[in-house]
């Protein structure tokens, strides 16, 4: 295990003066994410758990010096650089899930609000998220920066991964013409979410739905907790609808999408029509169904899962890297949490590993 601990953040850079540490990077790293298996959330839990599991974790890490204090848990999260551990997430990830060939990457943003409290908007600490539906696993994580917007974000997030054959899915904001030219320079697919902020686009695909018949349509539907939902999916070909001008503009655009979804809760019904634009050709309406569908899994089962489960909202770490670090660290501990096959939920998950070594050890060794 020693091997294995050491192995997995050997692509860390430590940021600290060497031969003037107490204690070792991957020794810091490993006491974290165990805590956050553990139903942890902060520094000092870092801390007290290292302490009361000392006799456990002397097993597997050398800890020359017994257990850091949260001081230098703190310090440490706060100089390591915020890319050298999300580098270590993607090639975990990569290897974990060996390709992304035909998976589905949703890309996704959600603010830390206990990093930045008294901000409003996407102002303050504002991270995406690429997220690989099928197996609910974080390849990568982009900081938004100050003054700017997820628009200029996502460019930078795509080109750090591994993409092709993949399909990126992502909502209305980016949906932009050089957002599409770069997946498709990435060998990916892509399909983007489309609204008036593409005001030409959106009149055209509208219209072409309003005055063109379809012929091939999807239905699913789905019951829950006295919410019954259908969504209905059809698709036409962009070359013979859209003119010839806005289809230049996109590149590879070959599939426009319609989803119409009616919900209905108790006795009140609403409907909404929402459209879709995709470079990948499939002749059933089926698919663009499901991947409408599981763009929501980075809702569903990554930022409700840090909110929850993990209470990222109120984590105070405000300082330097701290806070994106540990967000880094939180979607780590969710990844081994989820892979543990078990009848509990995820929350039920963390509080069990609290209370049973040999379960949060199973959960790490997975």
């Amino acid at each position: 295990m020693k091997q294995t601990v050491s192995s997995f953040f050997s692509n860390v850079i430590d940021p600290r003066v060497s031969g003037r540490c107490l204690h070792s990077l991957s020794d810091i790293l490993f006491i974290s994410l165990c805590t956050l298996i553990s139903n942890g959330e902060d520094f000092e839990d870092m801390a007290n758990f290292g302490k009361e599991r000392e006799f456990v974790l002397r097993k597997y890490l050398d800890l020359p010096n017994s257990i850091p204090s949260h001081d230098t848990f703190n310090r440490v999260f706060q100089l390591i650089d915020s890319q050298s551990l999300i580098s270590c997430l993607g090639i975990h990830g990569q290897d974990l899930l060996d390709f992304v060939a035909e998976k589905q990457i949703c890309i996704d943003g959600k603010k830390l609000r206990g990093a930045t409290p008294t901000q409003r908007g996407n102002q303050g600490l504002y991270l995406l998220s690429a997220w690989v539906a099928e197996n609910s696993f974080c390849i990568g994580q982009q900081k938004v920066e100050d003054k700017s917007n997820e628009i200029t974000a996502i460019p930078v997030l795509l080109n750090q991964l591994h993409l092709k054959d993949s399909v990126v899915t992502i909502d209305a904001i980016g949906c932009q013409k050089e957002i599409a030219k770069t997946i498709r320079s990435k060998e990916a697919h892509y399909l983007l979410s489309v609204k008036k902020n593409q005001k030409d686009l959106f009149e055209e695909v509208s219209s072409a739905f309003a005055h063109h018949k379809v012929s091939s349509v999807s239905d699913t539907w789905e019951y829950d907790h006295g919410r019954y939902e259908t969504r209905q999916a059809s698709i036409l070909s962009a070359a013979e609808v859209l003119s010839p001008n806005l289809l230049a503009q996109w590149k590879d655009l070959t599939t426009i999408v319609q989803i119409k979804a009616t919900r209905t809760i108790k006795d009140k019904k609403t409907e909404e029509i929402r459209y879709y634009i995709s470079s990948e050709y499939q002749d059933k309406p089926l698919y663009y169904n499901l991947l409408v569908r599981g763009h929501w899994a980075i809702e569903n089962k990554l930022h409700w899962h840090l909110d929850v489960t993990f209470k990222e909202d109120n984590c105070r770490a405000r300082t330097a890297n701290a806070p994106i670090n540990l967000s880094i660290m939180r979607k780590m501990a969710l990844y081994l949490i989820t892979q543990k096959l078990d009848t509990v939920s995820q929350k039920k998950k963390r509080f069990k590993a609290s209370l049973n070594v040999d379960y949060m050890l199973s959960i790490i060794q997975f």
